[in-house]
């Protein structure tokens, strides 16, 4: 076996322009005839490879993959666990994966160097790039360890082209899973590096964590490599928005909006801003704005509401009726695209149907979708807001697949309302009308199929200040049949 193992990546390395060495978390080194061995080991071979900076030394045990371009190899560590390395002809190997990987190793470089400079009393225990998939870490943001005698602190960093408002979500698992695996010994919090001027909405979601779980510390840096600490309440505006409650229909649009409503299987959503939508099972095929109808999925057409023709009426009927066709809960074709078409949106035409169901204790009228306006674009979650029969606000985050992100985003959501609810903005602005809303901070339901839940939310929210209110509502598996409440946590 050991000498088929060496022809195979003899023959490999020989039939490559440009072969490299790679290894998650390191450097490429590029194989030459003067810097490249195989010995056989019994029923293994030792593989070693160097350059002027190190020298690497792995017991392969058996091929992994072959394609034209790569050679996955599982090695054994010497002492460690085992793992892969992939020996790539550079030439041929896809650039985007080459690319991100020298990306991803400069990012980590930058962030040894940040550490170095702002840690000084401490030693780098670990840093790594490499994805954890049992432990849902990503390689898009470099994670370290650092010690100073028995204490310990996590860090993580966002490089200049990451998604920043991931990092706290990674980090906190980071941090989580430092404590989990070194239970002898004391990791305090949380360090974060993220380019300077992306730190606003990190800063406010410092916020509303707990201090008593951890320390948590924002480090900004700029392209010239200087960094600076930055205290979290100096976060400045929130971007947010609520516009004035223009809810319901007036004139020629009450006249013409029955003949869309009264289309079997159709749901009829009023807007803030004084748009209807119309859909089934949560997906729009139209909506009235002002004087104008817009109708289609796809392709969307424009009319004004008072020239409908009776043509137009039938063509908007039909295209409602196929998608309740398709849309249906018994489907004939679970694979259609218009069943699996927005499945959050589906989600929230459950939960709008059955509130009662979900907490008695919330008015089922009036439901609001999205408000206030949030200037962070696709959030992938439903927002909707409500009131309880106290006059206390709550906010619904619904999500109908697993999201890492999910408890993170909600905060995000919960902040917003709150920044206006404290300002007695929704009632100035004819929002829950006839109802007195109490100042108490709103509470925060995450609403989610009952195995679809991501395995680090709970962790998430673990760190959470009190002050925040939040219960996870898991709903049954079936829910687009029938919406049923499994647990509440």
């Amino acid at each position: 076996m050991d000498r088929d193992l060496q022809i195979i990546i003899q023959s490999f390395v020989a039939g490559c322009t440009q072969p490299v060495l790679s290894e998650p978390g390191e450097e490429l080194i590029e194989l030459r005839a003067d810097n490249f061995s195989l010995e056989p080991r019994g029923l293994t071979v030792s593989l070693q490879a160097w350059d002027s900076r190190r020298n690497l030394v792995r017991k392969v045990t058996q091929v992994e993959t072959q394609s034209k371009s790569r050679l996955v190899l599982r090695v054994d560590r010497f002492g460690k666990k085992a793992g892969t390395l992939a020996i790539l002809d550079f030439k041929k190997a896809d650039a985007r994966e080459v690319n991100l990987r020298a990306s991803r190793l400069e990012g980590r470089e930058v962030f040894r160097r940040l550490l170095h400079r702002e840690f000084t009393g401490f030693q780098i225990a670990a840093l790594s790039t490499e994805a954890n998939l049992e432990e849902s870490l990503s390689p898009a943001y470099p994670r370290a360890l650092l010690r100073n005698g028995a204490a310990g602190l996590a860090a993580i960093y966002a490089g200049p082209g990451s998604a920043v408002d991931g990092i706290l979500s990674f980090g906190l698992i980071w941090l989580d899973y430092l404590r989990r695996r070194d239970q002898d010994s004391v990791v305090a919090g949380l360090v974060l590096f993220v380019p300077a001027g992306q730190e606003r909405n990190t800063c406010l979601r410092l916020q509303h964590l707990d201090p008593a779980s951890g320390r948590f510390s924002l480090y900004v840096y700029d392209e010239d490599g200087n960094s600076r600490a930055v205290d979290p309440l100096d976060s400045g505006n929130i971007d947010t928005k609520l516009n004035p409650c223009q809810c319901g229909l007036s004139g020629n649009l009450e006249q013409a909006a029955p003949r869309i409503a009264e289309i079997p299987d159709v749901e009829t959503i009023a807007g803030s801003d004084g748009s209807v939508s119309y859909r089934v099972h949560g997906l729009e095929f139209a909506r009235l704005a002002g004087e104008e109808l817009t109708f289609g999925l796809e392709t969307k057409r424009r009319i004004r509401a008072s020239t409908v023709s009776d043509g137009q009426w039938n063509e908007i009927e039909a295209l409602a009726r196929q998608v309740a066709r398709f849309r249906s809960a018994h489907p004939r074709d679970q694979q259609h695209p218009l069943f699996l078409r927005h499945r959050e949106a589906w989600l929230e035409s459950q939960v709008r149907a059955h509130l009662e169901q979900l907490d008695p204790t919330l008015h089922v009228n009036p439901v609001y979708g999205q408000v206030p306006a949030f200037a962070a674009g696709e959030r992938g979650i439903i927002d909707l807001l409500a009131v309880d029969r106290n006059g206390r606000l709550a906010v619904l985050e619904l999500k109908a697949s697993p999201d890492i992100h999910l408890p993170l985003q909600a905060l995000d959501y919960w902040i917003r309302v709150k920044w206006h609810l404290d300002r007695g903005e929704f009632a100035a602005n004819g929002y829950f009308p006839g109802m007195r809303l109490r100042d108490e901070a709103p509470r925060l339901l995450l609403v989610a199929p009952a195995l679809d839940f991501h395995p680090t939310n709970e962790r998430v929210l673990r760190f959470f200040s009190p002050s925040v209110s939040v219960e996870r509502l898991g709903v049954g598996v079936e829910w687009q049949q029938r919406l049923k409440l499994m647990y509440r946590m």
